[in-house]
């Protein structure tokens, strides 16, 4: 179960690199707009942080994509 929980943060991180990229955006830029430090977005991206609900929802709203878009499940 926790190596389960662990893959679906890298896949998390990864999603939201992806898009975060395509969308030519910084790491500093979506961590400001998600109200959060850059470091810890990108930990988030590396898979090392298991974002709050209230944290992923900024993240969405930083980005303007639906939790679908990034959720590994």
């Amino acid at each position: 179960m926790v190596s389960s929980i662990k893959s679906d943060q890298v896949k998390l991180g990864k999603n939201l690199k992806e898009v975060r990229e395509k969308k030519k955006m910084t790491q500093a830029e979506v961590a400001k707009l998600a109200d959060i430090t850059i470091n810890y977005y990108a930990r988030i991206e590396r898979g090392e942080e298991n974002p709050t609900f209230e944290v992923l929802k900024g993240l969405t709203t930083a980005l303007k994509i639906k939790s679908s878009d990034i959720l590994p499940f």
